[in-house]
């Protein structure tokens, strides 16, 4: 129990934060080349270590494979469409959408699995649909012509993220959760340097980058990738998807905060509403019993 409570605080604090550093990168060097940086150095070190420990086994095929797709899944679509929205919207903006991954993973379930939405969680997607609708229907996002994008890409990342998580939680995968955080990610991120040389990404930003930028891009290889990527992966073996996807719901706050205190990023009244709406409806989805619980 007690490294359960630690991994959850890990995906719930650490993650919350990524947002800030994302936004504050992405500023500076384009997003897939940022993000595939990330996740390879990060599965290299992941590698080292265990190398080290005389963890490193050679994986099975099916295992292999498995990695790969989901490394596709949460990093390479999911991960990389986040942070390339971050070149449209605010940080705090994209928690707040993010925090809808608990409805978007029950419905999902519903439709892929046939797992009935109890009456209480049917609340929470009521809710949850009205706070998406009250945080995309701000005059400041409409202002905005390209913010469309951004939000198509986080929704993207929301449908990538909630099969990922139904995926994993079945799939034949390494049991050390660490092994497997660093295949994903090698997986992952290997697939968004090649988007990002398919697309063109620039190079250049990589050599002129800023010490805030270079601190960001260490604080999310270390603390964003290697430990919060390790503890999802533990937690997704431990407890039910909707369980996991529950970071979401102290995810925004987090998020909110540092935008505003780090980057001065405005937080509207209807944006305050939009979350405080959307968060009670996942609020009701997480205490909907689960078919596994902690």
């Amino acid at each position: 129990m007690p490294l359960v409570i630690a991994a959850f605080v890990s995906i719930y604090i650490i993650w919350g934060s990524t947002y800030l550093f994302n936004k504050i990168l992405v500023a500076e060097i384009p997003p897939f080349l940022l993000a595939g940086i990330r996740f390879v150095v990060a599965a290299l070190i992941i590698f080292a270590i265990a190398f080290v420990r005389g963890k490193l086994r050679a994986i099975p095929k099916t295992q292999l494979l498995n990695s790969a797709l989901a490394g596709f899944l949460f990093l390479t679509v999911g991960n990389g469409c986040a942070v390339w929205a971050l070149q449209y919207i605010d940080s705090s903006l994209e928690a707040l959408l993010i925090s809808a991954q608990p409805l978007i993973l029950l419905i999902m379930l519903y439709f892929l699995e046939g797992k009935p939405i109890q009456a209480k969680s049917m609340i929470g997607v009521t809710l949850g649909i009205l706070g998406i609708y009250l945080l995309v229907s701000q005059g400041e996002v409409n202002a905005g012509p390209h913010k469309w994008w951004g939000i198509g890409a986080v929704f993207i990342a929301l449908i990538c993220w909630g099969y990922g998580s139904i995926f994993v939680s079945k799939a034949d995968l390494p049991k050390n959760s660490f092994i497997k955080s660093g295949y994903q990610m090698l997986f992952g991120g290997g697939m968004m340097l090649i988007i990002s040389i398919l697309i063109g990404e620039s190079t250049a930003g990589l050599f002129t980058m800023s010490d805030r930028a270079i601190y960001a891009m260490i604080y999310l290889i270390i603390f964003g990738s290697i430990v919060a990527f390790t503890a999802f992966n533990f937690l997704l073996l431990t407890v039910s998807p909707e369980k996991v996807a529950t970071s979401t719901y102290i995810n925004p706050i987090v998020a909110m905060i540092l935008g505003w205190w780090v980057l001065g990023e405005i937080i509207t009244n209807q944006a305050i509403l939009a979350a405080l709406i959307l968060l009670t409806g996942v609020y009701f989805i997480n205490s909907t019993k689960a078919q596994k619980s902690i």
